[in-house]
C-alpha cells in the first residue's frame, strides 16, 4: 500500500492538478505536507448505527471521487468538468461549485468523538481508553457550540473552494443522519509537516512549528503519531486528533514591544532563530545564560515549556491554521488567532500534559485565550472497497 501523502506516490506540493492518494496504510491528512486552506467541520449524530453505517459508506465513496478530482456522484465525464447533474427532474448528485477546478492536493480525514461510544450505538465497549474528553485546562473559556462532536472531517486542500465543496458535500450526504455541529475556516498554514517545506508565520508574525515532526521521520511518526499497539484493534494504525480554537488577543499583542514579543515566543521576530542563537534551525539551548546569569530563552518562554525536553521528551505532530471570524459585536476586536491541531498516539500523555504546562507557566496565555475544543479518533486507512471506521461499525 502506498503511504497516504508521503513517500512514493505522494502529490508534488505546489502543483494545482496534483492529487494525494486517497488509499494507503494511513489516513491522508496526518503525514501529507500540509496544503494552505483548511475546512474543519464537526458533525452531530442523530440517526441509527445502521445509518451511521451507511452514511460513512458513502461518504468513503464521495471522498474517494472528490480527491481525486472528480465530481460526487456518477457523471458522463470523469475529467471533473461536469458537476454530475444526473437527472434533470432530481437535485443535482453534486453542488457543482468545483467544476473545473484541479484537484489542489484535497485531503479528507475523518475522525469519532468520545461522544459517538456514550451507548448510543453500542460502542462503549469499543471506545479506546485513549479517546476521552479533555480535562479541564488551565486557560480554557470554552465555547459548547465550538467545542465537541461525534465526527469529525478535516479537509485541507491548496484551493479553498475545493476544500469548502468537499465538506459542503458531505454535509449534504450526512442530511438525515448527522448534521453539522460547528465549523472552522482556516487561510494559511501555520506549521511544516514536510522537508519539503519552508517554515509559516501565524498571525502575531513569528515563523511557527520550526521543530514540527515531519512526514518523513517514520521514526518520529511511529513513535509518536501512529497507534500501534491498542485495547482496540479497530484504531491500529491511526492517530488521535485534538483540535483547539485558540483567539489571539491581536490589539494587545501589537501593543507589545518587539522585545517582549521576542521575550514571550523565545525566538528572533526576523529570523526565527532561537534567543541566542543566529539560525532558525539552531538547536534551541535551554541551559545558557546571560552576562546577569538570567536564562537567554525566559523560563516562561513558549519554546521552553514547548520544547520536548520540558515535557518528558514527548512530541506532536501539529498541522494548524490561521484563522479570522471578522470582529467580536461587543468589543470591535479582530476574532482572529490559531486553529490548532495536532495528531498523536495518545492525548493523555502528549497533548494534555503539555498544555497543562503551557497554560500554567506560558508567558503567551497574556494573549491568547481557549475558545473551542475537541478530540477524534481518526482510523488507520483504507485498502480499495473499504470505508472508513469499518472495522468499527461494519
Amino acid at each position: 500500500l502506498a503511504s497516504s501523502g508521503c513517500g512514493p506516490g505522494a502529490a508534488r506540493p505546489g502543483s494545482g492538478r496534483a492529487t494525494v492518494p486517497f488509499h494507503g496504510e494511513h489516513q491522508a491528512g496526518v503525514a501529507t505536507p500540509t496544503q494552505d486552506r483548511l475546512v474543519f467541520a464537526a458533525f452531530d449524530v442523530t440517526g441509527s448505527r445502521a445509518m451511521v453505517a451507511a452514511m460513512l459508506r458513502r461518504w468513503t465513496t464521495a471522498a474517494e471521487r472528490m480527491t481525486a478530482g472528480h465530481p460526487v456522484g456518477g457523471s458522463r465525464d470523469d475529467s471533473g468538468d461536469d458537476p454530475g447533474e444526473g437527472e434533470p427532474l432530481a437535485p443535482p448528485v453534486d453542488t457543482g461549485e468545483a467544476a473545473g477546478l484541479p484537484p489542489s492536493r484535497l485531503t479528507l480525514t475523518v475522525g469519532l468523538g468520545p461522544s459517538l461510544f456514550d451507548g448510543r450505538f453500542g460502542l462503549a465497549a469499543r471506545r479506546p481508553a485513549a479517546l476521552a474528553d479533555l480535562p479541564p485546562l488551565p486557560g480554557d473559556e470554552l465555547d459548547p457550540a465550538r467545542s465537541g462532536g461525534d465526527l469529525c472531517v478535516q479537509a485541507c486542500a491548496d484551493d479553498p473552494q475545493v476544500a469548502f465543496h468537499a465538506v459542503r458535500n458531505l454535509a449534504r450526504i450526512a442530511r438525515g443522519t448527522a448534521h453539522l455541529r460547528w465549523l472552522q475556516l482556516g487561510f494559511g498554514r501555520t506549521s511544516t509537516t514536510s522537508d519539503t517545506q519552508s517554515t509559516p508565520r501565524n498571525l502575531m508574525g513569528f515563523k511557527d512549528g520550526t521543530n514540527n515532526i515531519h512526514g518523513e521521520d517514520t521514526a518520529a511518526m511511529n513513535r509518536f503519531v501512529w497507534v500501534a499497539q491498542t485495547d482496540q484493534p479497530w484504531m491500529a494504525g491511526g492517530s488521535y486528533l485534538v483540535v483547539r480554537r485558540i483567539r489571539m488577543l491581536i490589539e494587545s499583542w501589537d501593543r507589545a514591544s518587539l522585545g517582549e514579543q521576542e521575550r514571550v515566543v523565545g525566538r528572533r521576530k526576523s529570523t526565527g532563530a532561537p534567543l541566542g542563537r543566529t539560525r532558525e534551525a539552531d538547536r534551541v539551548d535551554l541551559t545558557a545564560r546571560d552576562p546577569d546569569g538570567d536564562p537567554v530563552v525566559p523560563a516562561d518562554a513558549h519554546i521552553r515549556l514547548a520544547a520536548p525536553a520540558a515535557n518528558g521528551g514527548e512530541r506532536i505532530l501539529r498541522r494548524g491554521y490561521s484563522y479570522t471570524d471578522g470582529a467580536d459585536p461587543l468589543t470591535g476586536e479582530l476574532d482572529a488567532g490559531l486553529f490548532f491541531a495536532c495528531f498523536q498516539r495518545d492525548p493523555r500523555r502528549q497533548f494534555v500534559p503539555i498544555q497543562r504546562r503551557l497554560g500554567a507557566h506560558d508567558a503567551m496565555t497574556e494573549y491568547i485565550k481557549h475558545t473551542g475544543s475537541a478530540v477524534f479518533a481518526c482510523p488507520p486507512g483504507l485498502r480499495p472497497g473499504q470505508w472508513w471506521a469499518q472495522a468499527l461499525l461494519g
